[in-house]
């Protein structure tokens, strides 16, 4: 049975920082996409990075040169490294796996995506 546990959101000032980790279990790690998604007031969940191997990392173009995606295989976890958070940043942060193939007009949408985590919340104040 996959499972995948977030951990990592809190609250913090608006240009302060936090990681979000997520360990996954029940599969084979190292041979699916992990993606980080978010839902934020009034909007649709959104794709924020996603990570297969060191040259296929996906990061949303809101939020680059602020956050980057990595992983431990061997951990069997996934980090978003989130800097500069602005208030908008506010909200449940959702880890994901895909599947192994994925091109770069999947990598973030939602629909791939089939398995998730419960989410962690991020609060950003101003």
């Amino acid at each position: 049975q996959v499972q995948l546990v977030e951990s990592g959101g809190g609250s913090v000032q608006a240009g302060g920082s936090l990681e979000l980790s997520c360990v996954g279990s029940g599969f084979t790690y190292k041979n699916y996409h992990m993606a980080w998604f978010r839902e934020t007031p009034g909007n649709k969940r959104e794709g924020v990075a996603s990570m297969f191997r060191e040259d296929n990392i996906y990061i949303h173009d809101s939020v680059k040169g602020r956050f980057t995606i990595s992983r431990d295989n061997a951990k069997r976890t996934v980090y978003l490294h989130m800097s500069n958070l602005q208030p908008e940043d506010s909200g449940i942060y959702y880890c994901a796996r895909g599947p192994t193939n994925l091109n770069i007009r999947q990598v973030l949408d939602v629909r791939f995506y089939n398995h998730w985590g419960r989410g962690t919340q991020v609060t950003v104040s101003s």
